[in-house]
This record gives structure tokens, C-alpha cells and sequence, in this order.
């Protein structure tokens, strides 16, 4: 062929039409949605790069396509990688859930809590039901990654709960914008918390764990009991009467404490939780006030719960409200499918 300038042997031809073949194959693995076409997109890669370095000056533009699809399947290898890392971690929390034994909340109960407490599990319709063991919801939501933020980023996410022993997993997917997409991760297991978030699922942006984190992401599972009330009963809560529209509970599990203040409406339901929390895990880390407030509820399930809150940051420079987050779905005690 005129158009090129090195010869081609009928080997070094039929290598070109494997590598040919092997695209379309990953092409098709791709639309069939089959996990290891980044495999052999990867291979496919580097044999076809190999090729194209020994007959550079004629080949050397088929390095963007190269280029483009090796960005492609690296970024659905390591979003995989770190699905499959969360699974893991929803498995081992769920798995020890105790959920031999299913019972029924009665007002008996209810005696040793303070009067809000008691007439929030009331009117949440708590009582009567089973004593819910483990959780899992979705949400959609709205975030802002610092303050002054004028735009809102949108996500979606799933939350996992084990009631007994507490543990949480919360996964979640944002764009930043239409060509950087974040994905997050908090947990809290055995009194230990941790937050990852990562760009395209593989650079890290945040990674911290440490003694200030776990009281925080403990402090965030207390405020989130109010999407679970019969875990107010749970033997590592305990209650401080403050008046007849709050009470201050206080966490204490496997060597970490947390504290914070519920405050409910005049019809009983769930207002607003506070809480002195620390904003990150850093040495000079200081504690701000942490507030969820709710502004919808309804009945999910036959409980009524807080569907729609948002959460705000007091800090020294002004208020930071960097979460607006609705629940979709929720499911009690159910057999739940790990994505």
C-alpha cells in the first residue's frame, strides 16, 4: 500500500487482524456488559501499542484510540475493585447482625426512657412492631465539598445498617461535573469509622481513620437511629432527660463515646439532632456544632420516619449547610441483595 511507508510481513499482518479481532470482542463484551472486558481491553492495549512502536511513523495516531479505551477500562477495573472492597465490608457487617431473635417493642419497654423519647417511639408507630435489626435505604442528595459553595452536586446512595452489633456502610456516586465523577464510602464496624472518597473510583481524595473519626461516624449513627427507633432501646444508648421536647443520648461502644442532643416537635416526631463533632481526623482538629434537621416526614414501612433533612456545619467563618439528602426507599429486616 502507497500509504505506507514500512512493509508488513504476512505475520506481522495476521498479528494486526488478532489485535483487530480482540477490539471487536471487547466491544461486544462491553454491550454485553460482561466484567472482564477491561481485561481484555487492557491486553488488547498493550499488543496493539507493541505493534504500533515497531511501525511508529505509520501507526503512531492509533495511540488516542489506545489511549482512550486503556482510560475506559481502567476506570471500570478499579470502580469494580472498589464495589467489590464495599461488598465486602456490607457482607461482614451484615453478617454479624443478630437476627435470631425477632421481637415485638412493647410500652414495658419504653419505661427507663425519658418521656420525649418515649412518645417519639409512639408516635413513630414503633411500638408494636418488630424490633428492627437491620436496615438498608436509599437516598438521593445534594452535596456541597466546601464551604462557599454555590452550587449544589447531585448523588445518589445506599446505606446499610446492622442494629446489634451497630455498624454502618454508606456508599455514594456524584459528579462533580460531566467529567469527574466521585464515589464515597463511610463506615462504622466493631467502633471504628473510616472515610474514602475517590475520583473515578481510583485517586484517592479523602482517606481518614483514626480516634476522632470513630466518635464521629458513631455520632452519626446515633442521629440516624431516627430512621431506625426501636435501636433507642439498644443497651450501648443510654438517656439523659433534658425537657419534654429533648433528651441527650449518650453512645458508648467497643471503647469509642458519642453524644448528642434529640429534639422533637410538640406532636412527638423526631426535629433535630445536635451534636458537638469533630470535622475531621487531623491533629489540630477541633469539634463544631453538627446539626440534622429535618424538614419532611412519612410512613415508610409503618413507621414514621424523617424522609427529608438536611445538615449543617456552626463554624467560625458561618454556617455550612453541605447536605440535602431525601430517602427513597427503606427496608427492615429484610433479606437485602448486595450490589
Amino acid at each position: 500500500m502507497e500509504q505506507l511507508n514500512i512493509d508488513i510481513s504476512k505475520i506481522s499482518g495476521l498479528v494486526w487482524f488478532i489485535v483487530f479481532l480482540l477490539f471487536i470482542v471487547t466491544g461486544i463484551a462491553l454491550l454485553a456488559k460482561v466484567q472482564w472486558w477491561y481485561w481484555l481491553a487492557i491486553v488488547t492495549v498493550v499488543i496493539s501499542t507493541i505493534l504500533i512502536v515497531f511501525v511508529w511513523k505509520d501507526a503512531k495516531f492509533g495511540t488516542i484510540p489506545n489511549v482512550l479505551i486503556l482510560l475506559a477500562a481502567l476506570y471500570f477495573l478499579s470502580s469494580h475493585a472498589f464495589n467489590s472492597k464495599v461488598a465486602n465490608e456490607i457482607s461482614t457487617a451484615l453478617s454479624q447482625a443478630d437476627t435470631a431473635k425477632i421481637s415485638v417493642i412493647t410500652n414495658e419497654q419504653l419505661n427507663d426512657l425519658p418521656y420525649p423519647v418515649v412518645n417519639w417511639l409512639n408516635v413513630s408507630g414503633m411500638v408494636g412492631k418488630e424490633k428492627i435489626n437491620t436496615v438498608w435505604l436509599s437516598q438521593n442528595a445534594r452535596m456541597k465539598m466546601k464551604p462557599g459553595q454555590k452550587e449544589w452536586n447531585e448523588a445518589v446512595a445506599e446505606q446499610y445498617y446492622s442494629v446489634e452489633p451497630p455498624a454502618f456502610i454508606w456508599k455514594v456516586k456524584m459528579n462533580m461535573s460531566p467529567f469527574i465523577k466521585i464515589t464515597g464510602r463511610d463506615k462504622f464496624i466493631d467502633g471504628k469509622g473510616e472515610m474514602l472518597i475517590k475520583m473515578f473510583s481510583l485517586l484517592n481524595i479523602v482517606n481518614e481513620k483514626g480516634e476522632k473519626m470513630n466518635e464521629g461516624t458513631l455520632q452519626r449513627f446515633l442521629a440516624e437511629v431516627a430512621w431506625f427507633p426501636s435501636a433507642a432501646l439498644s443497651e450501648y444508648i443510654t438517656w439523659e432527660v433534658i425537657d419534654s421536647l429533648s433528651a441527650k443520648a449518650i453512645m458508648n461502644y467497643k471503647g469509642t463515646t458519642g453524644s448528642g442532643t434529640f429534639y422533637f416537635n410538640e406532636q412527638g416526631d423526631f426535629a433535630k439532632f445536635s451534636a458537638l463533632r469533630y470535622k475531621s481526623n487531623k491533629a489540630d482538629a477541633q469539634r463544631y456544632e453538627w446539626i440534622v434537621t429535618v424538614k419532611e416526614h412519612s410512613m415508610m414501612n409503618g413507621i414514621r420516619i424523617p424522609t427529608k433533612i438536611e445538615v449543617t456545619w456552626l463554624l467560625e467563618n458561618g454556617n455550612w449547610t453541605w447536605l440535602d439528602l431525601e430517602i427513597t426507599d427503606i427496608r427492615y429486616n429484610a433479606s437485602i441483595e448486595i450490589d
